[in-house]
This record gives C-alpha cells, sequence and structure tokens, in this order.
C-alpha cells in the first residue's frame, strides 16, 4: 500500500479487499452449508432406503428392482444406486448395483458392514429369517445407529450408509454425480457473481470517495489560482462537508492573513518611493547647481559629483521599487504602442560599444522587428541584460545579441562570456536582492533588483525571460516577448 500513493485508489482498493473477503467468506461459507444440507436430505433418503430393505417380500414373490430418485436432490433422472443384504451369517441374501461397470462398490459395502457396530443382543429364533421378519409376538428387530460415509471408487464417488439389524445387514450406496454437479453450478456462480459485485463496490468507493474529496479538489483549485494578484479568493463553507469545514476556515483565515499583509506591504514600498522621489529630486537639483558654481577640477566639484552619482544611484532604485511594488498590485500601467525592436536592440548596442569598447559585441538583428509594449520599459529590460553582460565578463571577452521572429512571438537571445554561474544560484538569480556567488558579484555593483523588475515587465506583456541551459564559460537569456 505504501507505493500507492492515490488514496481515492486506497479507499477503492481497501473496500473491494473488505467486501471480497465478506463475500468469500460468505460464499464459502454458504456453499458448505448447502453442500451438508444436501448430503442430509440424501442421507434421510439412504435411512429409508435401509429400512426398506430390510422389509421381508411377498409370499412366492422376488425382491422389487429398486430406484433411487430421491426428491431432495432435485433431478428427474435415476442416480447410480447400489444395494447389499447379508443375513446374520453375512450371507449374500440379495444384491443390486445399476452401474455394473463399477464392481469396486460391492468391495464398499462389504468393508462398511464389517466396520458397522453389531446391533443390540436379542433371543435368536430358530427358524430362519429371510430380510429380517419379525416372529409374531417379538418387538421389531432394533438396528443399530445407521452409519453415513463417502468412499471414492475408480469411477465414482459414492455415498455410502451401513446398517446393522440382528437378523440381517443391509448397505447401500449412492452416486454423487448429481450432488457434485449441481454444487459445481453453484460455484460457478459463485465465481461470476463475486467479481462483479467487487467491481460493483470498488467502483462505488471510487465513486463515493471522489465526492468526499471534492472538498480538497476545490482547496487544490484555490490554491493554484492564488497569486499575488489574486489573494482574495475564497472557498465557501456553506456546501462544504462538516468534516472539512474547519480546514477551509483555517485555510481562508490564512488567505484573509496574507492578503492583509501583502497589501501593506506594498503600500509601504510605494508609499516610501513616493515620498523619496520628491527629496531626491530636490537634492539632485541642488548637487547639479553647485557643480556649475565650483572651480572646475577642485576636490569640492569632485566630492559634489560623488554625491550626485549616489543620489542617482539611489534614485535608479526608488524606482525599481515603485514599479515592483505596481506590479505586485497588479497595476503597472503600460503605454502600449508599436515599438520596433530592431532599432531599439541596434540603440542599445551602440551605448554598448560606447561603455566597453574592449568587448567584441556580436549582432544578429533581422530588420523591422515589431511588437506591441511600452518603449521605455522593454528598453529597461534590454538595458538590464546588456548591462550585466557588460558586468559579468571578461576583460577581453564578448557578447553576442540574436533576435528572431515566428508567427506569435518575437526571441531576444543576449549572450555573454563569464563564469559558471553555480547551479544553487541558477533558480535564485530573478530573486529580489539576490546577487549570486560573491566570488562573482563582489567588484560589481547592484542590489539585486536588475533581473526581477526585468522578469515582472516582460509578463506584464505577457511574456517570459528565462536563464538559458547550462554552457560552460558563457551566459545567456532568452526574452520572448507576443508579437500580437
Amino acid at each position: 500500500m505504501k507505493h500507492l500513493r492515490s488514496f481515492r485508489l486506497r479507499i477503492a482498493l481497501l473496500s473491494a479487499a473488505l467486501a471480497g473477503t465478506t463475500l468469500v467468506g460468505f460464499g464459502a461459507i454458504s456453499w458448505f452449508q448447502i453442500y451438508n444440507a444436501k448430503i442430509s436430505r440424501l442421507d434421510s433418503e439412504l435411512l429409508n432406503q435401509l429400512l426398506r430393505a430390510n422389509r421381508p417380500p411377498e409370499p412366492g414373490k422376488a425382491p422389487p428392482r429398486p430406484e433411487f430418485l430421491p426428491a431432495g436432490l432435485g433431478t428427474n433422472t435415476k442416480i447410480p444406486f447400489a444395494l447389499l443384504v447379508l443375513n446374520a451369517e453375512g450371507k449374500t441374501v440379495y444384491e443390486f448395483n445399476s452401474l455394473s461397470a463399477d464392481t469396486g462398490v460391492k468391495n464398499l459395502l462389504m468393508k462398511r458392514l464389517e466396520l458397522a457396530p453389531a446391533p443390540p443382543d436379542i433371543p435368536r429364533q430358530r427358524r430362519p429369517v429371510i430380510f429380517g421378519a419379525n416372529q409374531p409376538g417379538q418387538p421389531p428387530p432394533r438396528p443399530t445407529p445407521p452409519q453415513f460415509v463417502t468412499e471414492h471408487t475408480a469411477k465414482e464417488t459414492w455415498r455410502i450408509g451401513a446398517l446393522k439389524f440382528p437378523n440381517s445387514q443391509v448397505a447401500v450406496a449412492v452416486s454423487l454425480q448429481p450432488v457434485n454437479q449441481e454444487m459445481a453450478s453453484i460455484r460457478y456462480i459463485f465465481l461470476v457473481l463475486i467479481p462483479g459485485a467487487l467491481l460493483l463496490v470498488a467502483a462505488g468507493a471510487w465513486f463515493v470517495s471522489g465526492g468526499a474529496l471534492r472538498p480538497i479538489h476545490e482547496l487544490t483549485g484555490v490554491i493554484q489560482r492564488v497569486t499575488v494578484q489574486g489573494l482574495d479568493q475564497r472557498i465557501p463553507t456553506e456546501t462544504t462537508d462538516l468534516e472539512f469545514v474547519e480546514l477551509i476556515q483555517v485555510f481562508n483565515q490564512m488567505l484573509e492573513r496574507l492578503e492583509r499583509s501583502f497589501t501593506q506591504a506594498s503600500r509601504f514600498s510605494a508609499d516610501a518611493a513616493h515620498e523619496l522621489k520628491t527629496p531626491l529630486t530636490i537634492l539632485q537639483g541642488e548637487l547639479e547647481r553647485s557643480l556649475q558654481q565650483v572651480e572646475p577640477g577642485s576636490d569640492v566639484q569632485q566630492r559634489l559629483t560623488n554625491l550626485l552619482d549616489e543620489v542617482h544611484r539611489l534614485s535608479t532604485i526608488m524606482r525599481k521599487l515603485l514599479l515592483l511594488s505596481l506590479a505586485d498590485a497588479g497595476k503597472m500601467g503600460l503605454y502600449l504602442v508599436d515599438v520596433n525592436m530592431s532599432e531599439l536592440l541596434w540603440e542599445m548596442i551602440e551605448d554598448v560599444e560606447l561603455l566597453a569598447p574592449q568587448l567584441n559585441v556580436e549582432a544578429d538583428i533581422p530588420t523591422n522587428l515589431r511588437v506591441k509594449g511600452d518603449r521605455d520599459l522593454l528598453m529597461q529590460v534590454i538595458q538590464n541584460l546588456l548591462s550585466n553582460a557588460i558586468k559579468y565578463n571578461f576583460a577581453d571577452g564578448w557578447i553576442k545579441i540574436q533576435a528572431h521572429q515566428t508567427q506569435k512571438t518575437l526571441k531576444i537571445i543576449v549572450t555573454n562570456s563569464s563564469k559558471d554561474i553555480l547551479p544553487g544560484d541558477r533558480d535564485r538569480l530573478f530573486e529580489r536582492f539576490y546577487r549570486g556567488d560573491p566570488a562573482r558579484t563582489r567588484k560589481v555593483e547592484g542590489i539585486g533588483l536588475g533581473l526581477s523588475l526585468a522578469r515582472e515587465i516582460v509578463r506584464a506583456h505577457r511574456g517570459e525571460i528565462a536563464l538559458d541551459s547550462v554552457t560552460a564559460g558563457q551566459t545567456g537569456f532568452t526574452l520572448t516577448l507576443p508579437i500580437a
């Protein structure tokens, strides 16, 4: 059972196993009860035959030819039958065998009479007695209790009854073939009905368990729909089974707390970015004005330049945080226009050649590649990929930009020579504030928001960005955008 991961399947199989055990046990007991009942009725018929065979025949007539047609067997066919009557001295008085081909039955009858207990002693009569005839004025001879056994010969199975009277011995044998045939029919019926019943039980258990697990399926469906834009999902408890109500309530409460916490965090990020935007803008303006008033090449100008760079960096961080908060809330506004991605990529490549002239830049960009999107945001995505390709590159490395269009998508691939990314870092590159292996990022500026923001912008355009498969000595990213 430990290898069966399906709870529903385990319920169905367990129900079928329990029902099967019950049905097989009931069938076996019923079969033996029916068999014993038939044997008991047959033994009653045999006893009547034994008593009838001990009666004397009419004077001057031979004993009647016996026939065995017991009503208890429900058959209209004569059953193979054997009868043996001995006198008190053990001599054969009468013998009959309807199945003459089976000569072994007489030996069975003789053997059974030898094993039968002797009758109670009564005064012996001097005149001969035929078929155990009673003397006038004498009570009927008291026989021993009858004995019934089942014996087998080479051709038949017999039910044998033996009875000893004071003046005679009688043994009768009846073939069990009709009984065995009828029991075989009953056994066949059981073998057909029990598997059918098991299938019905298993199907019923499968159906019932499916209904019982319906709240779990609903819970799974809601969990699958829960995203940062779908934290308002709830599962109704009015139509849920009582056993699952508490579980559903706990899950709904968890979603409510998660939604409240996420809303507060998003609002804080947006509010903080908005509140810092104004003072940073004022600070940037004052620094730029001061730079125009100081003596060129002085220490004051150098310090003001450094401060202005840090303000620019802080403004960039605030802008990214604002965009991420809007993306989390599903409110990233896109100014959709027709964007010529070929022109945009060539503009960005020119900037790369100016910023990193030591790198070998290769480009394979067809003309007139167009998508519907926000040009400024798409430019930010490309800029982030190319900026990372410059930062995480060798001194004399290379950058390769490829683009191609299919019927439905536009793919842009940015690849650069670099150190290999550790396997543990590959799955976390798009996490916020994650910068990977310190050996690769120690001398590189950044706070770990670029790729996360790029993914959110691309997803807002119904596209995807992904890290390419591992290739030694290089790193590649594939940007996929829908055309329509």
